[in-house]
């Protein structure tokens, strides 16, 4: 079994829309692994997907996915005899996790419903059992390797292993802190943008205007701008405010909320339909403008947080908590994050104008308070530090010893992994088809095997 293989058996498993909606001709068992069974369609699907993906698929592409199939269900079976916990809470979570992920890669959950020929009920139940053995065997998985280690001498050997041409080039690699304070309206601006929502409800109810349209013009949302304010939501779904989800759904059908207030900013909701859980809505954010007043009293509130933190008043990251407004990076220490959740940021990562901020600026210096407008459309005022910098370079232990330590950890769990299925395998019933049985990535799994009827 390669080892890379079994780890993305383990991170990701393969549930595309195409494959829930593609019509199976003359589909067969191809193995079992006690009483899973693995169908010919799922490695077909999994191919044509990675095709789709512009993934090269190896010439012995459906040998390496049955071993990998093979590896799923035996964490599985064994899972099951762990008794590891998996609820139905967390196997909801992962498919409405990707049942989002549908609507905003093909625009809607309509357009999903006629590709899929399903309605995303039936999708979820679809997926509910792929879903509940993924969990089920991460979790096994974590139980066998929760107390792999690794020792210094082990990074290095591991290090030392890796062909000079194969080491990593990273480009340079920044870590950024930052202390932000959004400038608050007046309370007469405050005001104005919530008469201009109370005139839309009005236009809208007195039938002059059309929420869309409205929308469309006006709206600082840009998310929706283009799309008459449009957007698909669930009920559970993490990602939105809670006081703009307890809103929405307290709405039925062609109601428009009263004019409210979230730390967006203030809005208006038209309930389009609502079934269950989810709901099709349109929405009008209008954020309060700030004046020039409000922004140059935001930047003297930063300089003396800035003067203090040279003279040594108080750190950095003591200032972030007591002062930033900037939930993405309050609780990293003033750290950007990127969107993989790393602190490590490139060049093309930043805005452009942090990357203006950043032009003059030495590691360790912190920039002068600043004017900018977030990916929300939000007037704030930021000072930013440069905390590390790397120059681009080749892998090397000095400057990347935590990122080869982490390769070197997986490594080492996945041989440890590799022998539970050397001890395990003849323990379980194992049966594959003949025409793969040639498959040298197969070997292993030949110990107790019997003969699948094609």
């Amino acid at each position: 079994m390669k080892k890379s293989l079994l780890i993305f058996c383990f991170i990701s498993i393969s549930c595309t829309l195409f494959a829930q909606t593609k019509k199976i001709v003359a589909d067969r068992i191809i193995a079992t692994v006690g009483d899973k069974i693995i169908l010919k369609s799922e490695i077909d699907n999994n191919i044509s997907d990675m095709q789709r993906q512009g993934i090269e698929v190896p010439v012995n592409g459906k040998c390496l996915l049955l071993e990998q199939a093979l590896g799923m269900k035996a964490l599985v079976l064994q899972a099951e005899l762990d008794s590891i916990p998996v609820t139905e809470e967390e196997i909801n979570a992962e498919i409405d996790n990707k049942i989002r992920y549908f609507i905003s890669y093909y625009g809607s959950k309509d357009i999903v419903e006629q590709i899929a020929g399903k309605s995303i009920f039936q999708l979820k139940e679809d997926f509910r059992q792929t879903f509940r053995e993924q969990k089920l065997a991460q979790g096994e998985r974590d139980k066998i390797v929760a107390d792999v280690r690794i020792t210094p001498k082990e990074v290095e050997a591991f290090y030392a292993a890796i062909p000079k041409d194969s080491l990593h080039f990273y480009e340079s690699e920044l870590e950024i802190g930052e202390i932000v304070i959004y400038p608050k309206p007046s309370r007469e601006l405050e005001q104005y943008a919530i008469d201009q929502l109370k005139e839309y409800k009005k236009e809208v109810e007195d039938g002059s205007k059309k929420f869309e349209t409205l929308a469309t013009l006006y709206t600082d949302d840009p998310g929706s701008k283009d799309n008459g304010g449009r957007y698909e939501i669930n009920r559970n779904e993490k990602q939105w405010d809670p006081i703009f989800l307890a809103k929405a759904f307290s709405l039925k059908d062609g109601q428009i909320s009263s004019v409210f207030k979230t730390k967006f900013g203030y809005h208006i909701i038209q309930m389009v339909s609502k079934n269950g859980d989810d709901a099709v809505i349109r929405h009008i954010l209008k954020i309060p403008q700030v004046s020039s007043i409000q922004v140059n009293e935001a930047k003297a509130e930063l300089d003396t947080i800035r003067n203090k933190i040279i003279s040594g008043t108080f750190g950095f990251g003591q200032a972030v908590s007591k002062y930033s407004e900037d939930e993405n990076s309050k609780f990293t220490g003033g750290r950007i994050p990127a969107k993989n959740g790393s602190t490590f940021l490139t060049i093309d990562q930043l805005d452009k104008d942090l990357v203006l901020m950043l032009k003059d600026l030495k590691v360790g210096e912190y920039s002068q308070p600043t004017e900018f407008t977030d990916d929300r459309g939000k007037k704030g005022v930021r000072i930013v530090e440069i905390i590390t910098k790397t120059e681009p370079h080749r892998e090397n232990l000095k400057d990347d010893y935590d990122k080869v330590a982490q390769r070197a950890l997986e490594d080492k769990k996945n041989g440890v992994l590799e022998d539970w299925f050397t001890k395990k395998v003849s323990g379980f019933y194992i049966k594959i088809a003949d025409d793969y049985k040639s498959c040298p990535e197969l070997k292993k799994w030949e110990t107790n095997t019997a003969t699948a009827q094609n």
